[in-house]
């Protein structure tokens, strides 16, 4: 069984970082939101980082072994889940770092397909294994996490009812909507589509879906085509989802989408730490 999670932590947090100053923040929290990981501003009485309520999550759905991905500046989320590299205990997890190291000439890291490459280069051991993958910023349900844990086919994905996410409608129109076939194996994913698109990705129910990127892998599948990404030229980063388009367009590979119909709660801006203090306050 999958019991290995992959957590991508090593982004810059750009739009966390640039987005307008809420009022409601204080000044600590405004100080970490400029200058720390998403994964790691602090939430509930005891000022935890919000990745650990993630793993909190994770190990209640049956995980055991976390690589946690990091920038080549990650010493804080070090202070937090062990000094090792490899192998550190926390509340029942085995957690282990990967560096997602910067080009020579690049100020930025190169992407999600990126990360999770370097991730599988330095534990070769996952170029072989099945593996959970997910953003440090989205709160995941133990459910969701489970759903990919016992789940049978080799790749998957969580596929989210769009209306039941708890977002504003202007938020939630960025999002790239997924279209499956009957078998509910990912056929395209459509970025920001036009209001006259939507009507053509609904599903047989109806459903508009997106993805809130979590997935199961199998590194003998996706292992390729995350080392061969191209780079994207808007974003000029190497994306987790066009290394997926390659792999089911071009091998025999799919993803199973697995339906679900509840809120993921995420840090995208300033305005989202508030909301996400309320969350933890209430659900945790």
């Amino acid at each position: 069984m999958n019991k290995n999670i992959i957590i991508l932590a090593g982004g810059a947090s750009s739009r966390m970082k640039n987005s307008m100053i809420s009022k409601n923040l204080s000044e600590e929290e405004l100080k970490n939101a400029n200058t720390r990981s998403k994964a790691l501003l602090e939430f509930g009485n005891a000022k935890r980082p919000i990745l650990d309520f993630l793993l909190q999550n994770a190990e209640k759905a049956g995980y055991k072994k976390v690589v946690i991905v990091i920038g080549e500046q990650g010493a804080l989320f070090k202070q937090y889940y062990g000094k090792q590299l490899k192998d550190n205990s926390f509340r029942g997890l085995s957690i282990s770092y990967a560096i997602q190291y910067i080009p020579v000439g690049r100020d930025k890291p190169m992407g999600t397909a990126d990360a999770l490459f370097q991730a599988l280069e330095q534990y070769p051991i996952l170029k072989t294994a099945s593996f959970t993958v997910c953003n440090s910023d989205n709160l995941y349900s133990v459910k969701a996490l489970q759903a990919l844990l016992v789940c049978k086919d080799s790749n998957a994905f969580i596929s989210y009812n769009r209306d039941a996410l708890l977002f504003p409608m202007e938020k939630i129109e960025r999002f790239a909507l997924i279209s499956v076939d009957e078998n509910f194996r990912l056929e395209t994913i459509i970025e920001k589509p036009s209001k006259d698109q939507m009507s053509n990705y609904k599903d047989d129910k109806g459903t508009l879906r997106v993805s809130m990127n979590v997935f199961k892998f199998t590194g003998t599948e996706i292992y390729s085509f995350l080392k061969n990404c191209p780079i994207d030229i808007k974003r000029d980063e190497k994306e987790l989802p066009t290394a997926i388009l390659n792999m089911i367009n071009e091998s025999k590979s799919y993803l199973r989408g697995i339906s679900f119909a509840e809120h993921v709660p995420d840090l995208t801006s300033k305005e989202d730490i508030v909301i996400m203090r309320k969350y933890i306050a209430t659900h945790y």
